[in-house]
């Protein structure tokens, strides 16, 4: 019999211990949305994945199959636990490419992103979604303060983030209604050193916002190599999302917003130099910067933002708890950041981040960078800052600030 090479396995699969209490093993599911399904691969079965790596053949699978179960008759296992994968979109195969392809299109195709959190991260009906933000700002009360051009906060779910939201957020005062709201969002999914830029109406349970096309189409006409034009990853991504629903409730459906996803400056972090060292990413942040300064007060930057992420789920031996034991020093560190950002130094920032090739694995760096860069006279106040346990062993920082010039 000829053996046949196994295909890899997407490595960029949220893989995770299974939930499930009867039923424990890893849990797979695709973040960008390729593919609907979620499986578990039984606890068993578990070590066969790692033969998953385009190098191990369908023999060797079978071999470890028969050492797992202790069965010499394995074949129907082997083709159940190849089906799934395969069948799933987890392999790199022809049929990824085909999800991957079609769900592309489907995106470029569409007038409209749809709302991809609603009924999970906030409700998707209109009446309780007023509800539970109503009690989510409660309490805010709008500074009016001079000079205001952006304001920071989390991306992580409301629920889980509501009172630096609140903070951000209660900065907003109506005579900004009319602003043209900047939304630099992480990018979770983009490419490093890219922008994703999208024309498409951003829908949530609120209505439709519309996009500023001239502002994105000078973006993309000045720096068309930075740039992801209809980037999918706005299909599934929530830093941006999550800032329009806020906006939505303040001042209604109808804002206008220019949303980019800001991908990581990987290079910078992890070989060397500063971001703008990449003629592409430098002609971006010029673009940006000669429209903020050439727009002034009809615009409003807005940055969707997490900071640090600790604990086992993130890659750390520990287990981190909010504001407690190693997190008192990621607090430090944090705020050390912080003080950088409130006082305009890029350049100061960005040396704190690129420290240890960023172990706080801050989320939000890039978007602030970026704004940094292109609003250079922006002096930032640090409204709320919290650490929340997003589960028993894992720790998202975050905060609510706001500019001025």
């Amino acid at each position: 019999m000829v053996s046949q090479t196994l295909p890899r396995l997407r490595l960029d699969l949220d893989f995770m211990p299974s939930p499930v209490e009867d039923r424990p093993g890893l849990l797979m599911r695709d973040p960008y949305q390729f593919s609907d399904t979620t499986l578990i691969v039984p606890a068993a079965l578990v070590q066969c994945m790692d033969l998953f790596d385009g190098e191990h053949t369908d023999l060797d699978l079978r071999e470890a199959l028969v050492r797992v179960t202790g069965e010499l008759s394995v074949g129907d296992l082997e083709l159940h636990l190849l089906g799934a994968l395969d069948g799933a979109g987890f392999l790199e195969n022809e049929t990824f490419e085909q999800m991957r392809e079609q769900r592309m299109r489907e995106f470029a195709e569409k007038p409209v992103r749809e709302p991809t959190h609603a009924g999970s991260a906030y409700p998707d009906e209109p009446g309780e979604l007023r509800l539970t933000f109503d009690n989510y700002m409660r309490g805010a009360a709008p500074a009016e303060i001079d000079g205001l051009i952006g304001i920071a906060a989390p991306h992580v779910s409301p629920f889980g983030g509501w009172e630096s939201y609140r903070a951000a957020y209660g900065a907003l005062g109506d005579r900004y209604r009319d602003r043209t709201f900047v939304i630099l969002g992480t990018s979770h999914y983009g490419q490093p050193e890219t922008f994703g830029l999208t024309r498409k109406r951003f829908v949530t349970p609120y209505g439709e916002a519309g996009v500023d096309l001239s502002i994105v189409d000078e973006l993309e006409s000045k720096a068309p190599k930075a740039v992801r034009m209809e980037d999918y990853c706005h299909a599934v991504e929530h830093s941006i999302e999550f800032q329009v629903v806020f906006l939505q409730h303040l001042f209604g459906p109808d804002i206008r917003i220019v949303p980019i996803l800001c991908g990581s400056y990987a290079t910078s972090i992890y070989v060397t130099g500063q971001p703008e060292d990449d003629s592409n990413v430098a002609a971006f942040l010029d673009a940006l910067g000669e429209i903020a300064a050439r727009e002034k007060n009809r615009l409003m930057f807005v940055l969707g933002i997490d900071m640090a992420h600790m604990g086992r789920r993130y890659g750390d031996r520990f287990e981190a708890v909010a504001d407690q034991a190693e997190m008192l020093g990621v607090a430090g560190r944090d705020r050390a950041r912080i003080e950088r950002i409130q006082a305009g130094d890029s350049q100061g920032f960005w040396e704190l981040v690129k420290q240890n090739r960023d172990d706080l694995k801050w989320c939000g760096s890039s978007p602030l960078y970026t704004f940094l860069k292109a609003v250079p006279n922006a002096r930032g106040e640090l409204l709320r800052y919290q650490q929340w346990n997003i589960d028993p062993q894992s720790v998202v920082s975050f905060a609510g600030m706001r500019f001025t010039e």
